[in-house]
């Protein structure tokens, strides 16, 4: 294919790409009398659900503009990666596809040691639920010791409304669970997982009548950064500055990471990172 061609259809010429990476063999197709490596272009339509025919004239630049249903079929059909899949889609259509929620229970080794390697900053990983799923031992320190509590307590709301003890550390307690509730909301429709929290919503609302306020008022915040003022663990004042972060492109993860205001406050939790550990 000349490099004029490939320009004038990037579609096609991807999509072709694709499946002539692809093992025939492993996918239970015959090896006999293939002229070109991979799928041929009606083993592809065939495990995508389309028509021959059809799948060709993409191929060509003869298709016209393909459905959101159909890139998915043939993301599928050509075992794409996420970021393969989403590429699909910026050059058939010019956008990306809708987002996917994906649940999440860890993170990666290399994650952890991100954070591990912050050991002046309290850091965490939260998910599109809020759920926390790792953190440095200076969060341990500084906001809650997570690895003291069950998986299903590790979520932001259920201690923010359902734990006394984390209500007393906020000096503005109706101020924090309000931007809570927004940037949950928020979090949650970015990720697409907007049907995956109904039922977190759900037991929230029947556990916290202040959950049940809030969440009708259907705000919107974003989690980008911003700063938060508590009552420490051993019963002092500290500030701090946090800044959100994607984790390698997933909408549905969030690293957060918390810095002190000012030298006082970094000296404050110095002390507390000491306090335990010693």
């Amino acid at each position: 294919m000349s490099a004029a061609a490939v320009d004038a259809n990037p579609l096609g010429a991807y999509l072709r790409d694709r499946r002539e990476k692809l093992d025939p063999a492993a996918l239970g197709f015959a090896l006999t009398r293939r002229r070109t490596p991979g799928l041929r272009r009606e083993e592809v339509a065939q495990r995508a659900g389309v028509s021959a025919t059809w799948y060709t004239w993409l191929e060509q630049g003869r298709g016209g503009a393909p459905s959101a249903d159909a890139l998915d079929r043939l993301s599928g059909a050509l075992m794409l990666t996420e970021v393969e899949r989403e590429h699909l889609f910026l050059i058939a259509l010019g956008r990306p596809p809708e987002v996917r929620y994906q649940a999440v229970e860890g993170v990666t080794p290399r994650l952890q040691r991100v954070l591990d390697a912050l050991p002046l900053s309290p850091a965490l990983i939260k998910t599109a639920m809020w759920d926390i799923v790792a953190w440095n031992r200076a969060a341990e320190a500084v906001l809650t010791d997570y690895g003291a509590l069950e998986a299903h307590q590790r979520n932001v709301l259920r201690m923010m409304f359902c734990e006394p003890r984390v209500r007393e550390r906020q000096f503005d307690w109706e101020s924090v669970a309000r931007f809570v509730v927004a940037a949950f909301r928020a979090d949650a429709a970015r990720a697409g997982a907007v049907e995956a929290v109904k039922a977190l919503v759900d037991e929230l609302s029947r556990a916290s009548p202040d959950f049940e306020r809030l969440w009708r008022d259907n705000d919107v915040q974003s989690h980008g950064g911003g700063a938060k003022t508590m009552r420490d663990p051993l019963g002092g004042t500290l500030s701090m500055d946090y800044s959100a972060f994607a984790v390698d492109g997933r909408p549905d993860l969030a690293m957060v990471i918390y810095n002190p205001a000012t030298p006082e406050d970094a000296e404050r939790m110095r002390a507390l990172i000491a306090a335990r550990e010693g």
